[in-house]
């Protein structure tokens, strides 16, 4: 493992059983940093691997490193923070849950202090958490992740049940934190928190990696988005014209794949549209939507035991990847 890696994977399996595949072959390469985003449905496998990483489950097979460590061990453990599935004692005060948690993690309670003033909850940290809001324990759960100011954070899901409100909050925080220079391997199904936060992005599906890159890459390149009238002579004008590669209709708006994908492209296409005698109501470039490259990827499947239905998942993802190389850019392994 190079230096400038925090975490590598090569080949990493976990089996549950003879009928569960949790993680399946998966290669991941995390550079000191960098703010890493895990995309994938309920069960696609990014809780057990964040778990691997931890060294709370045993791998199956394969290798993983942690800051060029063993997983577990308590010198990678010294450097790493994680929040998961947030439980704390309700009839305690957020500071003394996080003093039991000092505790158990060898640090004192001056830690305790920065990381309550660190997440915005040292106004109330006196108070019991039963009367903590949700956003709070989401909150509290990064304060005791930060308690051994960490290289490496590992959270998963921590915007899940907030508020969209909530939801920003989380949102900036993590961003500040990565912005501190830590390393932050993040796992969440809020897409446009992973856009906003995340360098690079990995894709899971059955446990298997199906994708990986930027989010820019992962979108692919921009389309024209067209809206005209009449919408089926559109479509048939559209597939005519040599700057379109690729014209689909759906619901009333035309997805074009340009040759020349900017602006001057974009113009072209407008005026000889209009020149057919079509009504044009709306023209934009965008890329696909996020949640429109997870769904393909993952064969549309919004959640529950991928493991075991990995045929429909793999064939969509080949189908994505193939596409990925055509356009030389997002990493395919």
């Amino acid at each position: 493992m190079t230096a400038e890696l925090v975490v590598q994977t090569r080949g990493l399996v976990k089996r549950f059983g003879s009928a569960v595949t949790a993680v399946d072959g998966l290669d991941l390469s995390i550079a000191a940093g960098e703010t890493f985003g895990l995309l994938g449905p309920n069960g696609a496998g990014k809780t057990t691997a964040l778990r691997m990483l931890l060294g709370l489950v045993r791998p199956t097979s394969g290798s993983i490193r942690v800051l060029g460590l063993p997983p577990g061990s308590p010198a990678a453990l010294a450097k790493t923070g994680s929040m998961g599935e947030v439980a704390f004692y309700p009839f305690l005060s957020g500071r003394d849950n996080l003093r039991t948690a000092a505790r158990r993690c060898g640090v004192g309670d001056r830690r305790v202090e920065a990381a309550l003033e660190r997440v915005g909850l040292a106004e109330r940290a006196a108070d019991k958490v039963a009367g903590y809001s949700l956003g709070m324990r989401q909150r509290l759960g990064v304060a005791a992740a930060l308690l051994k100011d960490p290289e490496l954070l590992v959270l998963d899901e921590p915007s899940n049940g907030l508020d969209p409100a909530g939801q920003q909050d989380m949102r900036a925080l993590i961003g500040q934190l990565g912005a501190e220079g830590r390393t932050v391997v993040l796992s969440s199904h809020d897409m446009n928190e992973v856009e906003d936060l995340c360098s690079r992005v990995a894709v899971i599906g059955g446990g298997r990696l199906l994708a990986q890159g930027t989010p820019a890459e992962l979108r692919g390149q921009p389309r024209l988005w067209l809206r005209a009238e009449p919408a089926d002579q559109a479509a048939a004008v559209a597939a005519t014209l040599t700057g379109v590669a690729r014209a689909e209709l759906a619901d009333g708006i035309l997805g074009l794949d340009l040759r020349d994908p900017g602006p001057a492209g974009a113009a072209a296409v407008n005026r000889q549209m209009v020149g057919a005698g079509l009504a044009v109501s709306e023209v934009r470039i965008a890329r696909r939507p996020l949640r429109e490259v997870l769904l393909e990827l993952t064969g549309g499947r919004t959640g529950g035991a991928d493991s075991l239905r990995q045929r429909a998942g793999r064939r969509h993802g080949r189908l994505f990847r193939r596409r990925l190389r055509s356009t030389g850019k997002a990493e395919d392994r």
